[in-house]
């Protein structure tokens, strides 16, 4: 398998799981989401040591931590990825999935002006127009809110930011999540047992079924960032972005079918408006594939 393709399977398989989270997240509402976020911290540490052990790379990670270069961007990405953990769960906590879900819909575009900004990708024509699309069908939902959609917007810049380290980090995606997740652990740590040491906390009250649910965060929490990392690795910033759309549309379908918040005419339009932008920018870029392939089969026949 290419390169690229394991880039596009690794982005839409850590999308999906994403876009499908609010499930698992919904089964453990009745836990506050700073209580969450730091569970979500400490059983990401934990199976992330049995990563590393099993993959043999606590040399390398020893070389990343004394490396400033490489540790100074990550202890960055521990803030942007931790904020951006209790922003979503707060939100799906408050019945607020279907702004979540804006936040993830505007952040594409965030990644494709990243991408042609700082990173000097370039856009085909159709992918400018399907961006264009993108952009109009995000415009419509915004106005749909009637304000400015602070948290959305939050959700957008904080995981598009924190791509773009992921991206040029020097670091492994395994090492990289360790280390955000294991400087994020002290204080989850000093969090839960101060909650402990009140009386509260769903750890000394938990029945069995929320406990196994509150261990299953380290998976649901650093899986899809392993992958999301490898996929940012091997991609242009800018597909990363357009693919992203999965997780919203997932996000957003479950908002309307399962968990019934209001779907509308304008919901709809901007529904549409992405959904055809994504058909349009991945036959762009299966059509330059395709011309590629042929022009390297062209000039190797050359004398």
């Amino acid at each position: 398998m290419s390169t690229s393709a394991k880039g596009v399977l690794y982005t839409i398989s850590a999308y999906l799981l994403w876009g499908l989270s609010p499930i698992f997240w919904k089964w453990l509402r009745n836990v506050p989401p700073s209580e969450l976020v730091a569970h979500r911290i400490l059983w990401s540490g934990l199976f992330l040591i049995l990563v590393l052990t099993w993959q043999g790379r606590w040399e390398s990670l020893r070389r990343v931590v004394a490396a400033r270069r490489s540790f100074l961007p990550l202890v960055g990405s521990t803030i942007l990825i931790a904020s951006n953990w209790f922003t979503f769960i707060w939100a799906i906590s408050h019945e607020r999935v279907l702004e979540a879900s804006l936040g993830y819909f505007i952040n594409p575009l965030v990644n494709v002006l990243l991408g042609t900004l700082l990173l000097r990708e370039r856009l085909r024509a159709w992918q400018w127009a399907s961006v264009a699309l993108a952009a109009g069908g995000v415009v419509v939902l915004t106005f749909r809110f009637g304000r400015v959609p602070w948290l959305a917007l939050f959700l957008a810049f904080s995981f598009a930011i924190y791509g773009l380290v992921c991206k040029t980090v020097a670091a492994s995606p395994e090492e990289g999540v360790a280390i955000e997740t294991w400087l994020l652990s002290p204080f989850a740590l000093v969090f839960l047992g101060s909650l402990l040491a009140r009386g509260g906390g769903a750890v000394g009250h938990a029945d069995v079924a929320t406990f196994g649910l509150l261990a299953g965060t380290g998976l649901i929490t650093a899986v899809p960032l392993i992958w999301f990392s490898h996929g940012a690795r091997r991609l242009p910033f800018s597909t990363i972005g357009i693919l992203q759309y999965l997780a919203p549309t997932c996000q957003f379908v479950l908002a309307v079918s399962v968990f019934h918040e209001p779907f509308e005419r304008a919901h709809l339009l901007a529904f549409l408006a992405i959904w055809i932008a994504i058909v349009l920018f991945t036959a762009d870029a299966l059509v330059a594939a395709r011309s590629s392939r042929r022009r390297l089969r062209f000039e190797a026949r050359l004398p």
